[in-house]
């Protein structure tokens, strides 16, 4: 029976072919699902033989470790180098949208007050 190894839902596309890879290289049968047209159903990498789970949970457990260390290393040096980027970037980057996304914010902060302040009168 096929058991549901790695959600795809979120995940960068160079991990998701890093995965495949690891899995392919392994021999280890898997296969895929998408989101569907809609994008309601689960994204996932499957396995077809729920026998090879625990082979490849570490597998997947050990790559991921590898990865998150690769990332942290990856932002301390463009700390270092003064090059990672802020929020404060960000926002010079898109005025606009910060601007927008702002009063979006203040507008339903401002509604659950007035909700709230009317509901007690």
């Amino acid at each position: 029976m096929s058991k549901l190894l790695f959600k795809l839902r979120g995940v960068p596309d160079d991990e998701a072919e890093d995965v495949r890879e690891l899995l392919a290289d392994n021999e280890i049968d898997f296969y895929e699902t998408s989101a569907g047209n809609w994008g309601f159903s689960m994204p996932g990498i499957w396995l077809r033989d729920a026998d090879q789970f625990e082979k490849a949970k570490d597998l997947l457990d050990e790559y991921q470790k590898a990865r998150g260390i690769r990332a942290r290393e990856e932002y301390a040096r463009l700390k270092r180098e003064g090059k990672n980027r802020t929020f404060i970037d960000w926002a010079r980057e898109n005025p606009v949208q910060l601007i927008l996304f702002s009063a979006i914010i203040a507008a339903v902060l401002y509604l659950q007050a007035m909700l709230v302040i009317n509901i007690g009168e």
